[in-house]
């Protein structure tokens, strides 16, 4: 019995702290919200106040040329990369910097100190292996400063180097010489190998299957640091949360496996006639002018020798990809290949490809990856801007989803919406940030959350709306958007507790986007600024003032109140309708409507007016009304009385309160009735719980000590509501006693 009294008052205490949402005090502070001085920097050579690259823009290059080799027995990885580094800053370099991502899998890594006991998604997930690089060998080649010199003759000889420093995920090259400013150029020679782990921080690792392992490859070369005007080097550790800051350039590939085999790799295949069978390039070739499917390695051959071209023990694939700040590949003797055609608005043609084991052939699964994959990459280059590379891949691992340019790793378990949904999530990563280079170390919302956004309007057209979900309700989505204990969007991905990262990178910055476009701007206004966004910035490096700038000088629009609001710190949302009257007491003389801010978010207002007949119309207001004020009234043409007064009626902006967006005749009959008759102490015989119900601004209140004040909606005749916690109370004629129903629990109440 105790324990039943225990949870019976656990309810009650629940319905006060959801209250904690309600505050009749507004906090807003126009000042705060709209103070001028929201752009600390001032436009530059490199960076323009209006958002475009400064006219003496530069960023530097990174071309590689790698030779790996896949031990399949062992899943070792031995690579030999010749990087060709150009630096196009105006200041001389006397060292270079490198991630050395793999070295996140080593025992002493700072990634794997800072996993919590409850384990994480980042790290090996467990594995006891020691893994990270094994760097053999060093060697620079610097520049023949002779003239008339052939690209084979442009460096030095090369010169093994022992003046490196290894600092977790970064590699630190002094140099003997520096490289010249504004062009000068660089050879740099690196031998490694590694060990890949089964599971790679979710975004590398092997996949075992019943016709062998999956070897998906990602961050499995030293990279270079990017060196830019905002920071200088960007050496910030790989830890795992935080994604990556790449340089572009043109990467030459070629990648030894043994004979039984399939590889796909990021850009295109260059030679299709050592890897491939006969029959597969035609097979290729029909897909490559099919918008149709075609499987080009079936179920039926995963076993088969002839489904390989070579008798040979092994084979070397090689790939070709420009103007790409990354590459990866995957590996396995258990893939079935289909393919079909991509069609690009210029008329140019890409070709989309799925690999994937027989476990996840289904037509409900990974046999319409391929489907799902053409009609991502057509949209994205219809909206926004044409994809780039030759062959999107979609490969079938043990990641939950992870981006590469032109080749996407996914979960092979997936199946339906599901698929879909991981599949165009990590291609419209192709243009966030593979295109649109956005240091994701720093800023994971300028690419996880801008994909997320374009990823909802992919999702709303794909075939006819196979997968469209409904319109969210904002208000009950409010209190996952604006929790009190996330950090704001603008915080590192590396600051951030774990748990908020889906919220902060993806979802709210999302959200944000889309109020933007729907509530704000008005889509062909957003669509205009994000393009120009998107054509300003492609294959560059932006910042979020790059982005910030760009939106409100395309759209002439001051945004400093929004991007404060949503971006920079976690303000909430809180219109309330504070009182309905009509003008000199008749509704056919129009209505004098007072709204509040009560929360630091300011936002446009829409109202709901419906009248006694059942006629409705709408109201807008610009958010320029809270620029110096808490309060706003104005008058509403109106010559019939009024049933109902609605702030949000579509529930499409994150009003944190509910309870506060209706006016009825019933409340406002109760805020002019004398609520008196109701003040007094309140107790049960059915749980240990006191209320006591007082008066504040004409509403009723009920207060229990400890909790949060309960604001009570008069539904008339002694009857008043709480709907946030579908809570009911009803007095008594005499007012002595009432019925408190919560949820279908109904608790009498005396008055002491």
């Amino acid at each position: 019995m105790i324990k039943i009294l225990e949870n019976l008052k656990f309810v009650i205490l629940l319905v006060f702290f959801i209250a904690n949402s309600q505050n009749e005090k507004s906090v807003y502070d126009y000042n705060l919200a709209f103070g001028h001085g929201f752009y600390k920097n001032n436009g530059s050579e490199t960076r323009s106040t209006s958002g475009k690259p400064g006219h003496s823009y530069w960023q530097n290059s990174a071309d590689y040329f790698i030779k790996v080799s896949l031990d399949d027995e062992l899943k070792k990885i031995t690579g030999s990369e010749t990087i060709t580094y150009t630096n196009n800053s105006p200041d001389e370099l006397d060292f270079l910097w490198f991630q050395l991502d793999q070295n996140l899998f080593k025992k002493d890594s700072r990634g794997n100190a800072i996993i919590p006991l409850a384990g994480s998604r980042n790290g090996a997930k467990g594995q006891d292996f020691d893994g990270g690089y094994n760097i053999s060998s060093v060697k620079l080649s610097h520049e023949n400063k002779k003239k008339k010199l052939s690209k084979k003759t442009m460096f030095l000889d090369p010169v093994s180097v022992t003046g490196y420093q290894i600092y977790d995920t970064r590699m630190k090259l002094n140099l003997d010489k520096p490289i010249r400013p504004r062009g000068g150029k660089i050879k740099i020679e690196i031998d490694w190998s590694f060990i890949s782990p089964d599971y790679g921080s979710d975004r590398m690792g092997v996949l075992e299957t019943k016709n062998g392992r999956i070897f998906n490859l990602a961050q499995w070369y030293p990279r270079m640091c990017v060196y830019d005007d905002i920071l200088g080097w960007n050496t910030l550790p790989y830890l795992g949360a935080g994604e990556f800051y790449l340089e572009y350039g043109t990467f030459d590939i070629h990648i030894n496996v043994p004979s039984d085999h399939i590889v796909v790799c990021s850009g295109g295949l260059l030679n299709p006639e050592e890897v491939y069978t006969k029959n597969q390039i035609q097979l290729l070739e029909k897909a490559a002018k099919s918008d149709e499917t075609v499987i080009i390695r079936g179920a039926d051959e995963i076993n088969d020798p002839y489904s390989r071209p070579s008798e040979n023990d092994r084979i070397t694939w090689k790939f070709k990809i420009e103007n790409s700040r990354d590459v990866a590949w995957s590996s396995s003797p258990s893939f079935i290949l289909d393919a079909a055609r991509i069609n690009l608005p210029s008329g140019k043609k890409s070709i989309a490809m799925s690999v994937y084991p027989v476990e996840s052939n289904s037509m409900d699964s990974w046999a319409r990856s391929t489907e799902y994959t053409k009609a991502s990459i057509e949209h994205y280059s219809n909206k926004w801007t044409e994809y780039p590379y030759p062959a999107a891949i979609n490969v079938a691992g043990n990641q939950g989803g992870m981006e590469y340019p032109g080749i996407v790793f996914c979960d092979w378990q997936r199946k339906n919406e599901s698929l879909w949904g991981v599949t165009d999530h990590e291609f419209g990563h192709i243009w966030f940030p593979m295109i649109v280079g956005s240091n994701e170390r720093l800023h994971a919302w300028m690419d996880e959350g801008f994909n997320t956004f374009i990823n909802e309007l992919s999702t709303d057209e794909f075939n006819d709306g196979e997968y469209k979900e409904p319109k969210r309700n904002m208000h009950r989505f409010s209190s996952y958007l604006l929790r009190e204990k996330a950090e704001p969007i603008a915080t590192p991905p590396d600051n951030m507790k774990e748990i908020n990262l889906g919220l902060l990178a993806y979802y709210k910055p999302s959200e944000g986007l889309i109020l933007l476009r729907e509530q704000v701007l008005g889509e062909k206004r957003f669509d205009e600024a994000f393009k120009e966004y998107i054509k300003r910035w492609s294959y560059k490096h932006p910042t979020p003032d790059d982005f910030y700038r760009t939106i409100e000088n395309v759209t002439g629009e001051e945004l400093n109140w929004f991007w404060r609001g949503w971006f920079i710190n976690n303000w909430k949302l809180d219109q309330a309708i504070t009182r309905v009257k009509y003008v000199n007491g008749d509704p056919s003389q129009g209505s004098i409507v007072t709204i509040e801010n009560m929360q630091q978010m300011p936002m446009p207002v829409i109202i709901e007016f419906t009248t006694e007949s059942g006629s409705k119309s709408r109201h807008k207001l610009p958010v320029e009304i809270w620029k110096r004020n808490k309060k706003w009234t104005f008058k509403y043409d109106s010559d019939e009385p009024l049933k109902r007064v609605k702030i949000d009626p579509d529930f499409v902006l994150p009003d944190v309160n509910s309870s506060n967006n209706t006016w009825t005749p019933e409340i406002g009959a109760a805020n002019a009735e004398n609520l008196s008759a109701y003040v007094g102490e309140y107790t049960s015989s059915m749980i240990p719980v006191v209320i006591k119900m007082v008066v504040e601004n004409n509403e009723l209140v009920a207060v229990v000590d400890g909790q949060p004040n309960l604001y009570l909606t008069n539904d008339g005749d002694g009857k008043f509501l709480f709907e946030e916690a579908d809570l009911e109370i009803q007095f008594s004629e005499e007012k002595s006693s009432f019925e408190m129903s919560v949820s279908g629990q109904i608790f009498e109440f005396k008055r002491k």
